[in-house]
C-alpha cells in the first residue's frame, strides 16, 4: 500500500432497492489512520454505505477497496479474513442478552480467533477498563447495565481485537447529552490509541465534530460536501447549512 492509497474507498458504488436508488455512483474514501464521519438525513443511504463496506450488502455497481484491493464479492474464506481486520460498534450496542458482558466483549476472540476462554476473559477485562468499566462489570449481564454502560461494553467489543478499521453506527443514539459526550470522548481516545481508520454515521452533529477528522454529507446517494470537522459550522454549502441549523426550508425537502 502506498501513502496515496486510501485505506477504504467506494468507487462509483450504486445500490438500488426495487425502483429506488439509495447510493448513486458514490465516490468516497478515507485515508489510513483518519476518522471520517458521514452525516445526512434519514433514508439518504448512510447505513447502506457502511454495510456495503462491511460486506453485509453487495452493491449493484462500482467497487469498494481495502488497501487498494477490491472486497466486493469475496469468497467466504476471504470475507472472514477481512472481518478479522474490522471492529464495529452497532447502534444500540447489540449485546447478546444471554451472555455475560465479558463473553460479549470476547465473543469474536473465542468464536472466530480461537482464543482460550481464560485469555479471552483477561483481554475482555482489559478492553472494558479501556472504556472505563470496572472489572466487576465483566460477570454481569446486559440487562443489569444502563444504556451508557451497554454502549461502553459495545465499544470494548469493537476494539478488543485491535482492528485496523472501526465502524460506528449512530454511536450516541438514545443517550442523554452527558453520556453521549462521554461516549464520544471514549471513541476518540480509542481510535487514537489504536491508530485505526474510522468510519462513522450519525445524526448527532456534536458527535460528528468530536470523533471526526473530516465530515462528509450524503444526500440523494451522493456526497455533496466534504471538509474538516471544524468547517461544518462555517461552510456556506446550502445543504449543510439547512441540516446543521435544522431548518424546514431549504434545498432538502421532506415529505410530511
Amino acid at each position: 500500500m502506498t501513502e496515496a492509497t486510501p485505506k477504504l474507498a467506494w468507487k462509483g458504488v450504486t445500490k438500488r432497492f426495487e425502483d429506488r436508488t439509495v447510493l448513486d455512483a458514490l465516490d468516497l474514501s478515507v485515508a489510513p489512520g483518519k476518522s471520517l464521519v458521514i452525516i445526512g438525513g434519514s433514508g439518504q443511504g448512510k447505513s447502506v454505505t457502511i454495510k456495503t463496506a462491511m460486506g453485509l450488502m453487495r452493491p449493484d455497481a462500482g467497487s469498494i477497496t481495502l488497501d487498494g484491493e477490491c472486497i466486493v464479492g469475496l469468497s467466504e474464506g476471504k470475507r472472514r479474513k477481512m472481518f478479522s481486520r474490522i471492529g464495529v460498534l452497532f447502534q444500540g450496542a447489540a449485546l447478546f442478552d444471554s451472555l455475560t458482558i465479558w463473553e460479549n466483549v470476547a465473543f469474536r476472540l473465542i468464536n472466530a480467533d480461537g482464543v482460550p476462554r481464560k485469555e479471552a476473559k483477561e483481554r475482555a477485562i482489559e478492553a472494558l477498563e479501556q472504556v472505563r468499566l470496572a472489572p466487576a462489570v465483566a460477570d454481569r449481564f446486559p440487562s443489569e447495565l444502563s444504556g451508557g454502560m451497554q454502549k461502553r461494553a459495545g465499544l470494548a467489543r469493537a476494539v478488543v481485537a485491535q482492528p485496523e478499521i472501526l465502524f460506528f453506527d449512530e454511536p450516541t443514539t438514545g443517550l442523554d447529552p452527558i453520556t453521549a459526550a462521554a461516549i464520544n470522548e471514549l471513541i476518540s481516545n480509542q481510535v487514537r490509541r489504536l491508530g485505526s481508520t474510522a468510519v462513522s454515521i450519525t445524526h448527532d452533529l456534536a458527535s460528528a465534530q468530536t470523533i471526526g477528522d473530516e465530515i462528509a454529507m450524503l444526500h440523494n446517494g451522493k456526497i455533496i460536501w466534504r471538509g474538516p470537522a471544524a468547517e461544518l459550522n462555517t461552510t456556506d454549502n446550502p445543504y449543510v447549512r439547512q441540516f446543521v441549523e435544522g431548518r424546514a426550508e431549504g434545498p432538502i425537502s421532506h415529505a410530511v
